[in-house]
């Protein structure tokens, strides 16, 4: 009985290893990695991904010289403990947990309207699955799959960073620079393990995501975003009137309403991050929902940003003699990526249970 208690427990510990190297690898980047999409930030992935190749390069070399060994060689190979066994696979999987839980964070920060939290949401669903596939790892195809996925996004962040600029064309290289490091390493691995045709798909199938909009324009944070009445600036700081409801009402804290007189100016602050070294021109577009066209561009008013303000660069606009109804405001790129949506209502009248309240950005 003791005998199968203690096999038992032991059979229980083996399987909670992958668990914990799972969760492992995810509580380390939620400490690592702060409210900001930081360089250290982007280095320890990239040293996370150093790490990954350098452990399938071993994994490649180690089954090639297996194939070779003679049979005596491989019988002393199979005495050897099974922890010198699965290690690898541990520490493999401790940092593809880190890698796409690190990647889901910075993602979901980057994610602000619909199309690119869908984006996010496949990233935490590979979260998840990482943890249920660990078994697999030894097929070197889904391997080198999952390793090329993180490759890509990496560089998605990495190239834009290290160029200062977030223009479409570093995504689209640094997408085929993950996908042909990918191809290299598998190449030079011993014995050419699996095989790396997926990581092209993958890398074919994200281009044409971020083409469709389902990719935020990383590495841009939206950090918060306002409409009001009135805007002062004071001492580098912009304050914002914006409208509050009474307690009494709070079924419209659900909905943007916002009561402005007739003629008044309707102003909408954005404050956007960006790593240090980062430039780009962004714009707000504001859109009236017209029940016969549906959604119809009224302006598009530009201003500049500039990274690293730890609270975000910040830009306004703003529209006078504004109709009533159904109204959002866009703030994208200029290449009209999308990096957040603000839908509100708009009454051209106001109500005398509601004050305003300012809002420091």
């Amino acid at each position: 009985m003791m005998r199968f208690f203690k096999l038992d427990l032991t059979l229980s510990l083996k399987n909670l290893i992958p668990v914990i190297a799972f969760f492992g690898g995810f509580f380390w980047d939620a400490l690592t990695i702060g409210r900001q999409i930081n360089p250290s930030d982007l280095w320890l992935l990239a040293a996370y991904l150093l790490a990954c190749g350098l452990i399938l390069y071993w994994m490649g070399h180690r089954t090639n010289a297996h194939l070779l060994m003679t049979e005596m060689e491989r019988l002393e190979a199979s005495i050897r403990p099974e922890w010198q066994k699965k290690a690898p696979l541990f520490i493999l999987q401790f940092l593809f947990g880190s890698l796409f839980s690190a990647l889901f964070i910075l993602y979901f920060k980057s994610s602000n309207h619909f199309l690119a939290l869908l984006w996010s949401l496949g990233l935490g669903f590979l979260l998840v699955a990482n943890e249920y596939i660990d078994h697999h790892y030894h097929r070197f195809t889904l391997t080198w799959a999952l390793f090329g996925l993180c490759a890509i996004l990496v560089l998605n962040f990495l190239l834009p960073f290290m160029l200062g600029s977030i223009l479409p064309v570093w995504f689209y290289l640094s997408t085929l620079a993950g996908a042909a490091f990918t191809h290299y390493l598998r190449k030079k691995t011993p014995g050419c393990p699996g095989r790396a045709w997926p990581v092209w798909v993958i890398a074919g199938v994200l281009s044409l995501a971020y083409f469709f909009d389902f990719v935020p324009p990383v590495p841009l944070v939206e950090r918060d975003m306002q409409l009001g009445l009135n805007l002062e600036k004071n001492n580098g700081e912009m304050l914002i009137s914006i409208e509050k409801s009474p307690w009494y009402k709070p079924w419209r804290l659900l909905f943007n309403e916002l009561h402005v007189p007739a003629g008044e100016r309707v102003y909408c602050v954005s404050s956007v991050f960006a790593p240090r070294g980062i430039s780009a021109d962004l714009y707000h577009r504001w859109e009236h929902f017209d029940k016969k066209y549906g959604w119809q561009a009224v302006s598009r008013i530009g201003f500049g940003l500039s990274g690293g303000r730890q609270g975000g660069f910040r830009g306004y606009t703003y529209k006078q003699n504004i109709q009533s109804g159904e109204w959002r405001v866009k703030v994208e790129t200029e290449d009209g990526r999308t990096l957040t949506v603000y839908n509100f209502t708009l009454y051209t009248e106001p109500l005398s249970d509601t004050h305003l309240e300012l809002r420091r950005l």
